[in-house]
C-alpha cells in the first residue's frame, strides 16, 4: 500500500523525469528510495511513490536534500502508485 514519506523540502520540488534512450534516467523532487535492486528501483516522489523495473539499474546519484536521483540501466517501465486526486502530469495526459 502507499504510504507516502515526508522527508525534507524534496516533497514540495517539482517532479520531472527525463529519459536518455532507456538507459538514463534523471528524475528531480525525489524525497527517499525505498528498496532497489538490479530488476526494480521504487522512489518516493512529490506526486507519488514511482516503481521503475528494468535491467542491471544502478542508483548513480541520490540527494534527497534536493530531490535529485539519476538512475542507468535498461529501464524497461515506470510506473506511479499512489493518491490520483494530485492530479500529476500523466493523470491530464491520458484525460
Amino acid at each position: 500500500m502507499y504510504e507516502e514519506k515526508n522527508t525534507g523540502t524534496a516533497n514540495k520540488a517539482p517532479h520531472m523525469i527525463t529519459l536518455d534512450n532507456r538507459h538514463e534516467l534523471r528524475a528531480t523532487g525525489v524525497s527517499n528510495v525505498d528498496s532497489f535492486d538490479e530488476q526494480t528501483v521504487v522512489v518516493y516522489t512529490s506526486l507519488g511513490q514511482l516503481i521503475v523495473r528494468g535491467e542491471g539499474l544502478h542508483i548513480e546519484k541520490l540527494s534527497v536534500e534536493t530531490g535529485e536521483l539519476t538512475l542507468t540501466g535498461t529501464v524497461a517501465s515506470m510506473s506511479y502508485v499512489g493518491d490520483e486526486k494530485r492530479g500529476g502530469g500523466l493523470s491530464r495526459l491520458f484525460r
